[in-house]
C-alpha cells in the first residue's frame, strides 16, 4: 500500500451524497457548485505542513506560515481559480506563544497579498512536534475550471517555470504560486492542469493516468541552479504547473508571447499510444520515484 492507492480507495468510500458535488476527490481541489452567481464553482482544499518533512527546525515562523499558504493556493492555481478565504489548524508540544504569534502575523501578512479571508480554525496540544494545516477556498468560473482528467491524446505538454533541487536553492520557502498562469491560460487555451509538489515525473504520471493517457517529453527539462535530470524529475516541491493545451490552441498560445512571459516550456505532447500514466523521456520510460508519506516496496 502506498499514498496513491490509499488515497484512490477513499474515492469509493466516500461516495458522493450530495448533488453540489462537481468534482471530489482525486484532483488538486475538490469542486462544489452550491449556485452562486454567474454559474461559478466553489474550489476547496487542503494541506500541511510538518517540521522535519516540509521545512527544518531552523526555519523562521513566519517562512513556515508562507510557505503553508502559498502550496495551498498553488492547488487553486492549478484548478483554474483564484483564492478567497482559508480555515487553519496548529497543533503542537506546548504554546509557544512568540513562535505562534509570529507564525500568524505571516499567515496574516501572505494571505492579504491574495485578498485570502483567515476566517476560523483550531489549536490543540500533540505529544510529537509542529504540524499545521491549511484549508482552503476558493472560486472558479465553470468555462475556467481545469480538471487533471481532461488532457486529450494529442495535446501539447507545457511545464511552468524550472525544476529540481528546491530544499537547496530555498525555493520551496520562497516560490510564488502560479496563479498569473492560471489567470492567462484557463478556459482560454486548457481546462487541464496540476501542480507539482512530490515530483515532477510522480506528478505527470498522475496527470496522465487521470486522463487515460501517456506523455512524452521530447526536449529537456527546465532546471533549476544546475539540477540533473534526476533531480528535475523527482525532487518535488516545485509548485509550478504541468499543462495539457489542444493542439489547435497551441500555436495560438505561441503567437501570444505568453510562453516566454510566464516562463513555459513546450516540453512533449500526450499520447494515447502510451499506457495510462506512462512517462518517455528522451525515447527512455521514466520510473517516477517522487515523493510518498507512506511509500512501501
Amino acid at each position: 500500500m502506498n499514498e496513491d492507492r490509499f488515497t484512490a480507495a477513499l474515492a469509493d468510500i466516500f461516495s458522493h451524497c450530495r448533488s453540489d458535488v462537481f468534482t471530489g476527490i482525486g484532483d488538486d481541489a475538490a469542486v462544489l457548485d452550491p449556485g452562486l452567481p454567474d454559474g461559478k464553482l466553489l474550489l476547496a482544499a487542503a494541506d500541511q505542513v510538518i517540521r522535519d518533512i516540509h521545512f527544518t527546525q531552523d526555519t523562521p515562523p513566519d517562512a513556515v506560515a508562507k510557505k503553508l499558504l502559498n502550496r495551498n493556493v498553488s492547488d487553486i492555481a492549478a484548478m483554474g481559480g483564484q483564492p478567497t478565504h482559508a480555515l487553519l489548524t496548529v497543533a503542537l508540544p506546548s504554546l509557544q506563544e512568540d513562535y505562534l504569534k509570529i507564525f500568524h502575523q505571516g499567515l496574516a501578512k501572505e494571505a492579504a497579498k491574495y485578498g485570502i479571508a483567515v476566517i476560523g480554525g483550531d489549536l490543540a496540544h500533540t505529544p510529537q512536534d509542529f504540524v499545521a494545516t491549511l484549508t482552503i477556498f476558493g472560486i472558479v468560473e465553470k468555462q475556467k475550471l481545469c480538471l487533471r482528467s481532461d488532457a486529450k491524446s494529442g495535446d501539447i505538454l507545457y511545464l511552468s517555470g524550472s525544476f529540481g533541487r528546491s530544499f537547496q536553492t530555498g525555493h520551496h520557502l520562497t516560490f510564488t504560486p502560479r496563479l498569473d498562469v492560471a489567470e492567462a491560460l484557463a478556459g482560454t487555451y486548457t481546462n487541464a492542469m496540476m501542480d507539482v509538489s512530490d515530483g515532477l515525473a510522480k506528478d505527470l504520471s498522475r496527470f496522465a493516468a487521470a486522463s487515460g493517457i501517456g506523455v512524452q517529453i521530447i526536449t529537456d527539462l527546465p532546471k533549476r541552479d544546475g539540477a540533473t535530470d534526476e533531480e528535475a524529475l523527482n525532487d518535488g516541491e516545485d509548485y509550478e504547473l504541468i499543462i495539457a493545451v489542444p493542439p489547435e490552441k497551441s500555436q495560438a498560445l505561441e503567437r501570444s508571447g505568453l510562453p516566454e512571459k510566464l516562463g513555459l516550456t513546450r516540453a512533449g505532447f500526450f499520447t494515447g499510444e502510451q499506457p495510462a500514466g506512462t512517462i518517455i523521456y528522451h525515447e527512455q520510460k521514466i520510473q517516477e520515484k517522487g515523493y510518498d508519506h507512506f511509500y512501501e516496496n
